[in-house]
């Protein structure tokens, strides 16, 4: 049979979203290549999933379902995992109330569903606990919305245009790549690239300019950026006057905020702060890529916040090129009322915020929790507070289904391990959080062994549990019709019919796209005033005693979260701790140590890595190594702690103090 070249869609947690061509033989997807024709992809592929065909077709792969017999798995057919998950879950519910049933899902499948369609329905119907999921992007969200009252910012196309463009905790080389080629061209026109990281990133090393930031002080340097605009009148008073209220709050607080005060609170120079503020308001159009680092820490919310007021402050939005880009998400918004039916059910229960899982599963009363439903996650591994999620997770007490591709560290405790299709192998409608195309993909090769789609699961699951409610019934395509049903003028032409046709369909929009040209933006500074993280080299000064290191755990390059490590190079990788030779040389390090890194929450061991590309008082662990490839069975999420952000509700990772010792046995990694 002649090969077939067949569409898809990356359906990993991504900006990017990437178009796919799969080349097919006789129904083995043979070579996977990014979509010459779709705008964004342009042709090529991250060397993550540039591979994804080794993880389809790994030996490793979950083929079957599988029952926990003792301490190790027995293969059971699908009827007879779902009729005793169904009896199991029918149990509980009825002994304790469908509150005591948690789901845990993120963004392991980011279509809409497989992501967050049957799913919530079967959920919703059950009236189980919600799941509040802010483990990812909460705090940054909520801080967009706030400014600019929407979760919509630059296409990525019109960076071509700018003349200055910020990254801000932004690494695009490690998780934006199909962003670079419009940098490149911008800078190939005379375009400067300013690097704000507390980590020398790939993307940092090929900036004109990196300012190495103190972690968690973003929010300091976007008001002291704020005070030079307005104390050398560089704003823009025809856009604030007619697109902006609260200036004055602003303006009152940045004055509090001079160059020399910013300097100790975020370790730049105030030269270097002056020179950038000046640059950013002269220089134009600019643009700010701000990615969701920056709002891993206890004043991540606010720091979005002011972050984005800074266009404002200089009517960079009026601009092609100028404004500030972190998510485009909002664009859309789809009918989430058809999509997840929430009204299947009509109680309202409780929420249960996903970044206090450990607390959720060892002190959450009235009911407990008693059984966990665990899909695109692996919270055993990504999950802040490490010792306590696993303390959780090894309760005899609670009942744990996973639903996987492979046996992860969260697999490993469940009682029934269920597999999943990968996206080459089902139905599902995408969205993109760095670009504003739908897509379609239809499954370009069958499911490889056993496996089937979320979907499809939670359809068997609420047949066994009696739900004959329609929307159990709907097909793919029945929900992808309802989903595209709404008012969002951005959907303005989107249907399943144009998206068979074409595969992807850029959004509604005006072109040029200058999403706030006209509108409000909120400058309001209730709720700015900079204070450093409680864990930080400004914070808790007896925490700092014992712990005198900042820890950034911040994406590896080559991997997704937890997604791809079970490949040993990723492991190899997450396995390293950066340290400067300034904290290492007085603890007798040097690279290939092993270390062991540890606070009053736990301690984990890695393999040193000497280097310049972290500040003094600075480490960096790639993340995420998986637990079982550690010495000791932990990973770095052992030393995060529960502590949420100043809004959103999100994880504060990167506001973590450490003490780093050499190990005197010699470990592997």
């Amino acid at each position: 049979m002649a090969a077939e070249i067949r569409h898809s869609v990356c359906a990993l947690d991504c900006p990017d979203c990437c178009s796919l061509l799969v080349t097919v033989e006789n129904g083995r997807a043979t070579r996977l290549r990014g979509n010459p024709e779709h705008p964004i992809t342009r042709g090529f592929l991250c060397a993550k999933v540039s591979r994804y065909l080794e993880r389809v077709y790994s030996p490793q792969r979950l083929l079957y379902p599988q029952k926990k017999h003792g301490n190790r798995w027995v293969r059971v057919g699908w009827d007879e995992a779902i009729d005793e998950i169904a009896t199991r879950l029918k149990a509980i519910a009825a002994e304790f109330g469908p509150e005591a049933i948690l789901p845990y899902s993120y963004g392991g499948a980011m279509g809409y569903l497989n992501g967050s369609g049957m799913d919530r329905r079967f959920f919703h119907r059950l009236a189980a606990s919600r799941l509040d999921r802010t483990i990812c992007a909460a705090a940054g969200g909520a801080g967009l919305k706030a400014t600019l009252g929407s979760r919509i910012g630059m296409a990525p196309e019109d960076f071509r245009h700018s003349r200055l463009i910020l990254v801000w905790g932004a690494n695009i080389h490690g998780t934006n790549i199909h962003l670079w080629p419009f940098i490149a061209e911008a800078r190939r026109r005379g375009a400067r690239l300013v690097a704000i990281d507390p980590v020398k990133t790939r993307t940092a090393r090929l900036a004109d300019q990196h300012l190495e930031i103190y972690p968690g002080s973003d929010l300091a340097l976007a008001l002291g950026l704020a005070h030079v605009i307005l104390a050398e009148k560089l704003e823009d008073r025809s856009y604030i006057e007619r697109c902006t209220t609260g200036f004055d709050s602003l303006a009152a607080l940045v004055a509090k905020y001079p160059p020399e005060r910013v300097e100790s609170l975020t370790g730049i120079r105030s030269d270097e702060m002056v020179q950038l503020a000046r640059d950013y308001a002269r220089l134009r159009p600019a643009a700010i890529r701000l990615n969701y680092g920056v709002q891993r820490s206890e004043r991540g919310g606010a720091a979005v916040r002011a972050i984005a007021m800074l266009p404002a402050l200089t009517g960079a939005w009026r601009e092609r090129g100028g404004g500030l880009l972190l998510t485009t998400s909002g664009a859309f918004e789809i009918n989430r009322e058809a999509l997840e039916c929430p009204s299947v059910h009509p109680r309202q229960p409780r929420l249960v915020n996903m970044s206090l899982l450990g607390w959720a599963l060892t002190e959450l009363d009235n009911p407990p929790v008693k059984a966990l439903v665990v899909y695109n996650s692996n919270p055993a591994a990504v999950a802040p507070d490490q010792a306590r999620v696993v303390r959780g997770l090894q309760r005899a007490d609670l009942f744990k289904v996973v639903l996987e591709q492979f046996e992860t560290d969260t697999a490993a405790y469940a009682d029934f391990l269920l597999p999943v299709t990968t996206f080459l192998e089902h139905t599902d409608l995408y969205f993109a959080y760095g670009h504003y195309y739908m897509q379609l993909a239809r499954p370009a090769i069958p499911p490889v062994g056993e496996a089937k789609s979320n979907v499809e699961i939670f359809r068997l699951l609420a047949a066994r549990m009696g739900f004959d409610d329609p929307c159990f019934q709907e097909s793919e395509d029945q929900m992808i019709r309802g989903a595209l049903t709404c008012s969002n003028p951005f959907l303005n032409g989107v249907t399943l019919e144009r998206l068979e046709a074409e595969h992807f369909v850029r959004l509604h929009l005006d072109e040029p796209f200058l999403p706030f040209a006209q509108g409000t933006v909120h400058l309001d500074a209730a709720g700015l005033e900079y204070s450093p993280p409680l864990e930080s080299r400004l914070g808790d000064k007896e925490l700092l005693t014992r712990y005198p290191l900042e820890l950034v755990s911040s994406k590896n390059d080559d991997s997704l979260n937890s997604t791809f490590g079970y490949r040993d190079e990723v492991d190899a990788q997450t396995a390293r701790l950066w340290m400067h030779p300034c904290d290492a040389v007085p603890r007798g390090i040097v690279t290939g140590d092993p270390v062991r890194v540890f606070n009053n929450r736990g301690a984990c061991r890695l393999l040193a890595l000497v280097c310049d590309d972290v500040r003094p008082g600075v480490v960096r662990a790639p993340s995420v190594r998986w637990n079982r490839r550690s010495p000791g069975g932990v990973g770095i999420n052992v030393l995060t702690s529960s502590r949420l952000t100043d809004i959103g509700g999100g994880p504060t990772f990167y506001s973590c103090l450490v003490q780093v010792e050499k190990c005197e046995s010699s470990i592997s990694g």
